[in-house]
């Protein structure tokens, strides 16, 4: 069964790193695997090549240069001669779909991969509009990664008769980190061993939460002075400017690591004491199961199908609350380190047992066979 994926980019992002977790959960098929990125091929799209991959970067990142660039997409899904073509996130959903339709090919399956439509961006929300007028036409279904998800754009227009949930699964076996790579990280920091570190890991994005945490930390500091917060993410780095202005308006500067971009979360989160995920739209939140796979004791905000994830393992509170989300933190640093510990591994015995990507492999694939077997 040949599989052709099409995404907007392979950056790192929740999509793009499902994306390179389905891909490779099965080595046996890789072969039988073609990942399409509408810009550029990034670090996901260099680490899936080096995997043996078949990537294509279509760098459609010129108006001029568009109608060329999508000549070359049908043309490449002609050659290919996929079963199936699975898009993901609306950019690809549209363009993607409507290069498969033009070609010839019906075995279309859309993707949907956050909460809420972003109609703060007048770009995005015009594709999104389009698209769910289009969903009646070009898929034969629409994947959503959180039940959430599929409500919030039924809400839209989409078509509710076409629309799957399957959440996203996790790649466990990447989670194993050593005392010494803890001990280098944590002296990158300039954590004593003493230091009470609570984390976000996530893009910089007003989604994502980082001004609420921030503000959050502030009323967190006030009765743990000496508690160092950690910030992980494309941007989240000193070199952002909005990012400084926060930390400097509520005095934390000296109390903030800001890591930036990395790639080695695993050991990020092991560096942690406390994970805090302050998102306002989340679809299937990707770094809340790794922190949970991890062992951390984790509060975060009820977006999306956060709280299917966390199930009664996380404190859970309302997004854009920056009281209720330092209240949810406070109430864990006032557990005994034993207690915290047991909060954790609760957390991660329930996300691996539930959520491992062999499982949903299993969930994509049985869509793919009975899209296959109605032909």
């Amino acid at each position: 069964m040949k599989i052709l994926h099409i995404i907007t980019g392979l950056g790192p992002g929740g999509a793009e790193s499902m994306l390179k977790r389905l891909i490779l959960s099965d080595p046996s098929t890789l072969s039988d695997k073609i990942v399409v990125s509408l810009t550029a091929l990034e670090v996901i799209g260099k680490e899936l090549c080096a995997q043996g991959v078949e990537v294509h970067a279509m760098e459609m990142s010129s108006v001029l240069g568009f109608p060329g660039k999508f000549f070359q997409l049908c043309k490449l899904i002609k050659q290919s001669k996929p079963d199936i073509i699975q898009t993901w996130m609306y950019h690809a959903d549209l363009l993607g779909g409507l290069a498969a339709r033009l070609s010839g090919f019906k075995n279309i399956i859309w993707g949907i991969r956050i909460q809420s439509v972003p109609t703060n961006n007048p770009k995005t929300a015009l594709v999104v509009k389009i698209s769910a007028l289009l969903s009646r036409w070009i898929p034969k279904k629409i994947l959503c990664v959180a039940e959430s998800a599929r409500e919030e754009h039924i809400k839209y227009g989409y078509d509710a008769e076409r629309m799957v949930v399957v959440h996203n699964g996790f790649d466990f076996s990447h989670f194993t980190v050593s005392q010494a790579q803890k001990s280098v990280l944590r002296e990158e920091c300039g954590f004593s061993s003493e230091d009470f570190v609570v984390g976000w890991l996530g893009r910089f994005h007003s989604e994502k939460g980082q001004e609420n945490f921030i503000k959050a930390a502030k009323i967190v500091s006030v009765k743990y002075p000496k508690t160092k917060f950690l910030l992980i993410g494309r941007r989240c780095n000193a070199e952002n400017a909005t990012l400084m202005g926060w930390l400097t308006d509520v005095g934390l500067q000296d109390q903030f690591v800001l890591l930036g971009e990395r790639r080695d979360a695993p050991v990020c989160l092991a560096i942690m004491d406390l994970f805090c995920m302050p998102s306002s739209n989340e679809g299937f939140p990707n770094a809340l199961g790794e922190a949970m796979a991890s062992g951390l004791p984790c509060v975060a905000t009820e977006v999306g199908d956060a709280a299917v994830l966390a199930s009664d393992t996380v404190i859970m509170v309302p997004p854009e609350n920056e009281q209720a989300l330092a209240e949810g933190m406070l109430k864990i640093m006032a557990l005994s380190r034993e207690q915290r510990l047991q909060m954790g591994e609760h957390s991660k015995a329930w996300v691996m047992s539930e959520f491992s990507i062999d499982t949903s492999r299993q969930r994509f694939e049985a869509v793919y066979l009975a899209m296959l077997a109605d032909c």
